[in-house]
């Protein structure tokens, strides 16, 4: 009993030590239970409940258990106490020492000039406009009725900072001298003729109205062709500031819009601290990897974009964090993207589309001569002097050790060959390294690439098709084997399924007309057919095999052989018509590097041989064609004739053949196509 008493006797005030020493000198249970009782209970109900037990024992144990109880509450309640307390003192504290703080500053005068009244100074000296200066007045206002050192004064603190940055007024003064900008574009990049063009024919009609307002531009190509770089040489062009925003792996809208000011992280969008950083309102802003634009949960930046890449919207784009309208009219937007699948369709409506196409080897050894070697000596200490490397060295890396559309890889390999050179020089002391073709194996080691040995001799089902893939054009043979079986259809080469599409549709033509082919009609019956593209590791699609896949099985079946010096390229129809293809360039240089001497090609894609390099158009043999059985005519061997000779004479031919000396626009326009059907 005494314990339970000392115990609840810790929470009560001083003189609850001598009802302590009161109880210990009672001896008789009923006595001291009636003294504690009276003495240190508070609730009139407690004290009653102990006088309602006669046996002096029993109204001790009673007495005991309300003394526990009350012992816990008070124990609560100390605890609670005890926490306001210190929660009020850190408060008082706090004040006490901001207040301290502010005399201190006042009395040393580092804080002469009150906050509020700089900020007003700032915005009347940055001659924004008026509903952008309203809008810092207000906030401003709410900085000053902030306590100091709050969360919301921090948060507008933040945003006033940031704000006050903002170029709203700030423009440069465009370069309207077309001829010093295509000199700069010149200097910058070799080839590249479509966007130069269209960055001239930009700056004519600007020249002509200076109020036009910018165009949105997105340039498509394979990696390494030169779109960044690019928009640096637009910009240096046009006399304007560069900023690059890279797009590739953004996932969150807010990282275009920008994030709500409720928290003290926020911050403004990517575009709107792009023309902060270039400190104007009209840069050449270049969004890079727009094709590599994602979304979750978080939103859809690509949707985000549709209002700063709009001609009528984004003059009052309003980022989530500025919360007032921008303008960017006046900046140039540069898209880039390797390819167009990704981007989403009303995205890709807002933009101007000009495709970079993979350089060929001329305009790779072009760019190696006047960028790259210049670059890579001066970034290795090094001159023309101490390292040479002369255009068949250039020739013999771009054709054994890359593999490519662009030129990054053809730079490391240089930039490979200047760290060899710049060792051999510091460890032997030689003044000077010279490359050459028979010594680039000791400096780049084995070639990487090995050339295709080009088969002369003319073989039964097997033809050599052109593919345009991401590091350019190249020659796919494309084999057929028939077993005897129960009519299945094998396809091997990891082939997608536009090509597998493509196979089913030459089976289909083939039973069509068996009987015109000379072939059994049952042959989908009896016969296993497999069809292998060698290079299985590597997968292919796309619409350009129909018409080889068709001479390949046709070859097979009548057991007759196809031209070995002959590829070819087209989509094919249920009816046998030659669809148009993409990638011509690609896949005729491909062939020209094959050694191939005559490339049968889609009549609709006669215009495209404009653009084909001056080199390939000159020594390859262009037959186009309309229908199945034109292709199948130039490409299987005829029996006692001598074939090479057969088709450059063209005779008794449906389709008509272009020899290379006439393949350019004004030529195509005049040549006569005949049309057997």
């Amino acid at each position: 009993m005494i314990s339970a008493l000392e115990n609840m006797m810790t929470f009560v005030p001083a003189d609850g030590n001598d009802i302590l020493v009161a109880a210990r000198s009672l001896k008789n249970p009923g006595q001291a239970a009636d003294f504690i009782a009276s003495s240190s209970l508070v609730k009139f109900e407690d004290k009653q409940r102990i006088l309602e037990v006669f046996e002096p024992l029993a109204r001790l144990e009673t007495l005991i258990v309300v003394i526990e109880n009350e012992t816990k509450l008070l124990a609560i309640e100390m605890s609670i106490h005890k926490k306001v307390r210190e929660a009020i003192d850190e408060n008082q504290r706090d004040y006490y020492l901001r207040e301290q703080l502010k005399v201190i500053q006042g009395e040393l005068g580092a804080d002469s000039e009150d906050e509020a009244d700089e900020y007003y100074g700032k915005i009347e000296m940055s001659g924004f406009p008026k509903e952008v200066c309203d809008k810092l007045y207000k906030e401003v206002s709410r900085l000053a009725k902030s306590p100091f050192g709050s969360p919301e004064a921090t948060v507008l603190r933040n945003y006033l900072d940031i704000c006050l940055e903002i170029p709203f007024t700030t423009l440069t003064e465009d370069c309207i001298d077309v001829a010093k900008a295509k000199k700069i574009l010149d200097d910058d990049h070799d080839g590249l003729e479509k966007p130069k063009n269209r960055i001239l024919e930009y700056l004519a009609v600007k020249q002509l109205n200076p109020d036009l307002g910018n165009q949105i531009i997105c340039l498509v190509g394979p990696p390494g062709t030169g779109k960044t770089s690019l928009g640096g040489s637009i910009a240096r062009a046009m006399n304007r500031k560069f900023v690059r925003v890279s797009l590739g792996g953004i996932r969150d809208e807010a990282e275009i819009r920008g994030h709500r000011k409720t928290y003290v992280a926020a911050m403004p969008g990517r575009i709107v601290t792009a023309l902060t950083q270039a400190g104007s309102m009209n840069p050449v802003m270049l969004l890079d990897e727009i094709d590599k634009l994602s979304s979750d949960i978080k939103g859809d930046p690509s949707s985000a974009l549709l209002e700063v890449l709009d001609g009528e919207q984004n003059k009052t784009f309003r980022d989530h964090f500025v919360e007032m309208p921008t303008d960017l009219s006046n900046v140039m937007f540069i898209a880039t993207a390797n390819t167009l699948d990704t981007i989403p369709r009303p995205l890709l409506d807002r933009m101007e589309i000009i495709e970079l196409s993979s350089y060929t080897k001329n305009e790779k050894i072009a760019i190696a001569e006047n960028h790259l070697i210049g670059k890579q000596l001066k970034r290795h200490g090094l001159n023309k002097r101490s390292l040479r490397i002369g255009r068949p060295v250039i020739e013999a890396i771009i054709d054994g050790y890359t593999r490519e559309s662009g030129v990054r890889n053809l730079e490391r390999e240089i930039a490979s060959l200047c760290r060899k050179a710049a060792r051999i020089m510091v460890e032997s002391g030689k003044k000077s390294v010279t490359v050459n073709v028979n010594s680039l194996a000791t400096f780049l080691g084995p070639k990487k690439f090995l050339d295709e040995e080009h088969v002369k001799e003319n073989e039964i089902g097997v033809v050599n098709g052109l593919a345009y893939t991401t590091v350019g054009g190249d020659l796919l043979k494309i084999e057929t084997a028939i077993m005897d079986g129960s009519g299945k259809l094998e396809l091997t080469g990891t082939l997608g399924d536009v090509m597998k599409e493509s196979a089913h549709i030459a089976v289909s033509y083939i039973r069509a007309h068996a009987d015109e082919l000379g072939i059994s009609s049952d042959f989908y019956k009896t016969k296993d057919i497999h069809i292998h593209v060698p290079e299985g590791a590597t997968p292919k699609d796309g619409p350009s095999a129909g018409v080889t896949i068709l001479s390949s099985l046709v070859s097979t079946l009548t057991g007759i052989p196809t031209r070995a010096d002959t590829a070819m390229t087209g989509e094919l129809t249920l009816t046998g018509r030659v669809l148009p293809i993409g990638g011509l360039k690609e896949k005729t240089t491909a062939a020209w590097n094959a050694g191939i001497k005559r490339v049968i090609i889609p009549y609709a894609n006669i215009p495209d041989l404009d653009e084909i390099d001056p080199i390939v158009r000159q020594s390859l043999l262009f037959i186009p064609c309309k229908r199945s059985d034109e292709v199948l005519s130039e490409i299987l061997v005829k029996e006692k004739k001598d074939s090479c000779k057969e088709s450059s004479k063209a005779e008794e031919n449906s389709a008509s053949v272009i020899p290379p000396e006439a393949v350019h626009h004004s030529a195509i326009a005049t040549v006569n196509m005949k049309d057997k059907r």
